[in-house]
């Protein structure tokens, strides 16, 4: 009753959190210079079309009224309509977002065990070859750009190699998959469709290797320091005076400790994913979220910009939500 409770305190709190992030997202994106219409018309446009272009977009109201027929919109499941391709934002907008997921999960999910194994690891030889050899990588991956990266994985994995298929899609187009919920993996488990998981796989491996090793630089350097502070507390050494070895050492006082700080530790390098994905999915041509919002950037879209900061703090809500309720529970110190 505790934890639902406490999750329900915190439902609530998205609710001003997010309102929040509608209001300012809406009126920076109108008071910075720039006019999304003839960027969109290009310059020979005359008065007469911008004028009923941005009637047609309802960018002639007063900014008041425009912001209460957005929110409005918004509770009725309308997003509105992109100003560059003349779609809903919405049917866009879902499209594009399973893709990145799928891509930012993956990573990430692949981040957390190379960093606890490499972490804890690393820890236990604190000093010595490996643990200095573990520093060192660590160091380099923090240091590589992802668009830099993904372009030598694509020379190695594709070009010389010939391992992976060319950074064109997320699917072979002859694989027949069967789109339900955008992941092209997901999909594929989903209908059953063994090619398509082959073909989803094999056109995932580079950008997920890619987001993966940036990310999982400051995930190793916190899970070791985590599991040093561990292996020299008095608990630790106590256990391990009185004759612990082992799993039991491992498990119940080394790793249970150093996992409590994961879900925050992950939570973070989740958002952090996300603005990644960006360059990473522009490198492979993914064609997922980070490419839309990042046009309609450059565009000026307003609504797709308004769409896509919306659907990064709905992310970021969650994760935190999760990451909370998952150290409550590894960590009984920690109190709902």
């Amino acid at each position: 009753m505790r934890l639902l409770r406490f999750v329900a305190q915190r439902l609530l709190q998205v609710v001003p959190v997010l309102l929040g992030v509608i209001v300012l997202t809406f009126v920076l994106v109108r008071v910075l210079p720039g006019d999304p219409i003839r960027t969109i018309l290009g310059p020979n446009a005359t008065e007469a079309d911008a004028a009923a272009a941005r009637a047609r977009f309802g960018l002639d109201k007063p900014m008041w009224e425009q912001f209460l027929s957005y929110l409005k919109g918004l509770f009725t499941g309308d997003m509105g309509t992109s100003i560059q391709s003349g779609r809903p934002v919405g049917s866009e907008l879902a499209v594009r977002v399973g893709p990145t997921l799928e891509l930012v999960v993956l990573a990430v999910g692949l981040a957390l065990v190379v960093a606890v194994v490499l972490g804890i690891w690393s820890a236990r030889r604190a000093d010595r070859i490996g643990d200095h050899s573990v520093r060192v990588l660590a160091l380099i991956g923090n240091s590589m750009p992802e668009f830099w990266l993904g372009l030598v994985l694509i020379l190695v994995g594709y070009s010389t190699l010939g391992w992976f298929p060319a950074p064109s899609g997320r699917v072979d187009p002859d694989a027949g998959l069967t789109p339900l919920t955008g992941a092209d993996l997901l999909d594929a488990v989903l209908t059953g469709n063994g090619p398509a998981f082959t073909s989803a796989l094999s056109h995932l491996v580079l950008p997920v290797a890619t987001l993966a090793i940036v990310v999982v630089a400051p995930l190793l350097r916190s899970i070791r320091a985590s599991a040093l502070e561990v292996l020299r507390s008095e608990a630790y050494r106590a256990a391990s005076a009185h004759g612990l070895r082992g799993r039991t050492l491992l498990r119940g006082y080394l790793l249970r400790p150093t996992l409590a700080r994961l879900p925050a530790l992950a939570a973070l390098v989740f958002g952090t994913a996300i603005g990644s994905a960006v360059l990473v999915e522009y490198v492979y041509s993914w064609q997922g979220f980070g490419q839309w919002a990042l046009r309609g950037l450059l565009y000026r879209d307003y609504l797709v910009v308004q769409a896509s900061v919306l659907l990064i703090a709905l992310c970021y809500v969650i994760v935190f939500l999760i990451a909370d309720v998952v150290q409550a529970i590894l960590d009984p110190r920690v109190r709902i």
